[in-house]
């Protein structure tokens, strides 16, 4: 039996899981899968149940978005939900900073302080979502409730 020694970021993922509440069902793969369309290929799943994490930065405040791999977020229809300011792509510096998680493997959870976390609705259609576990190349499996809960998201449209 040989002991697999993982990257701290999906380390804290696999702790963060277990401490919400939630199974760790977090997957590392061979090969990287930084994309909703590699994560799809590899898991044999519609692109639209990867849940993809996207760091925003709100007015200097991370915003983390779990969106549908098949949607575009569309950041001034959810700026005027939320009442808010101008919402922009961050930076990989300023995602690393807020999340410890490198762009294209950033998980829902798993974060060195909470984020203020929104949830594509469109996602509950699916028995089974993934999402990035901390890094290139792991993945966790998860319902829309599960994940709503652990997050503590908002839920609204997102497109």
């Amino acid at each position: 039996m040989s002991l697999q020694i993982l990257p701290e970021p999906v380390a804290n993922v696999k702790r963060a899981l277990t401490a919400l509440g939630a199974r760790d069902t977090v997957t590392v793969f061979e090969a990287k899968v930084p994309t909703a369309a590699a994560a799809a290929a590899a898991l044999g799943c519609d692109v639209a149940a990867i849940t993809n994490s996207l760091v925003f930065d709100l007015e200097g405040a991370p915003l983390l978005i779990l969106a549908s791999g098949s949607a575009k977020v569309d950041v001034r229809k959810v700026a005027a939900r939320l009442g808010a300011g101008k919402i922009r792509r961050a930076s990989p510096e300023f995602v690393l900073a807020h999340t410890g998680q490198e762009v294209g493997g950033v998980a829902p959870v798993g974060h060195p302080a909470k984020i203020r976390t929104l949830l594509d609705n469109s996602l509950a259609v699916h028995a089974v979502l993934w999402a990035g576990a901390g890094d290139h190349n792991s993945m966790f499996s998860i319902g829309y409730e599960d994940l709503a809960r652990i997050t503590g998201a908002e839920e609204m449209p997102v497109r």
